[in-house]
């Protein structure tokens, strides 16, 4: 029914139905404002809270997209894109966000290959216009 709010992706007869997002912050509150959007919006949504643990993730289930946070314990999301960059078999776009402004964190980042950088804090809509171009190229 058209009239249904927010529709889940299992239920959703959109492109995005099939399409898994990994959101890796250690921000609950980042991760669960982002998960939400996303769900509401079609996709499937995974959250792991720090570098490690969204490493082993996306090696062992690859998702179609990945929201990567930069400061984070156990492993930076530096640390996480340039190991997912060393074994780009099947590249992952990759969407850092970060609290931090600095011109040198988005140089690095656009040197290990991210495909967008976003600074905190952002409207969603941001966030769910570079996913759609990313996931849609």
């Amino acid at each position: 029914m058209s009239d249904q709010p927010n529709p889940k992706p299992e239920e959703s007869d959109s492109l995005q139905e099939n399409q898994h997002i990994l959101v890796i912050d250690d921000d609950v509150e980042v991760t669960e404002s982002i998960r939400h959007a996303l769900i509401a919006a079609g996709y499937s949504v995974s959250v792991a809270l720090d570098g490690n643990q969204g490493l082993a993730y996306t090696e062992a289930k690859s998702p179609d997209l990945l929201i990567l946070d930069i400061m984070m314990p156990r492993r930076s999301g530096f640390l996480v894109l340039e190991r997912l960059r060393q074994n780009d078999s099947i590249p992952i776009p990759v969407i850092m966000i970060t609290g931090n402004e600095g011109a040198r964190h988005r140089e690095y980042a656009e040197m290990l290959g991210v495909d967008d950088y976003i600074n905190k804090p952002f409207t969603m809509d941001r966030l769910l216009n570079s996913i759609s171009d990313l996931l849609n190229q």
